[in-house]
């Protein structure tokens, strides 16, 4: 009889470690979006240095068009957003965010509304928690109606 409740208090232990970790992937995407509505430099610490950066870009009729930036190009375009952003007090609000286990971390799916705007976009990062204990975005794609990033893509 002991070791079977020793073994369901490990196997309890052992799904809490998981439920913990999913719940601290959410806990950094929270960081990321406070982060990023208040302008923090922080932000650009929240990336792996071999992030794979993608904005998919929505067409007027429609189409998507994929672009996609290098971690330091993508720094170096925050740096200068920001400012821009702050201007104009520009936010976004996420909402249906889903969290979901994946090979490398924690997929985390959201709609994006940018402020000022009715629609909706999708988003999607993943967040991996890395040997030191931090976490990082090592993935990130979101859509986007802003043309100009057009002139990027290959």
């Amino acid at each position: 009889m002991k070791k079977i409740l020793l073994t369901l208090f490990i196997l309890f232990l052992g799904l809490g470690v998981f439920a913990t970790e999913k719940d601290d992937a959410l806990a950094f995407f929270n960081n990321f979006v406070n982060a990023s509505n208040n302008y923090s430099p922080s932000l650009l610490n929240m990336y792996s240095d071999d992030a794979k950066i993608t904005r998919q870009v929505v067409k007027p009729d429609g189409k998507l068009v994929n672009v996609y930036f290098s971690i330091d190009d993508y720094r170096g375009q925050m740096r200068l957003s920001s400012k821009i952003a702050k201007l104009k007090n520009y936010k976004n609000l996420y909402s249906d965010i889903n969290t979901t286990k994946v090979a490398n971390g924690y997929k985390i799916e959201a709609k994006r509304k940018p402020s000022g705007e009715t629609y909706k976009l999708k988003t999607a990062m993943v967040v991996q928690k890395q040997p030191n204990g931090k976490w990082l975005i090592v993935e990130e794609m979101m859509q986007t109606k802003v043309q100009t990033l057009l002139k990027y893509a290959k």
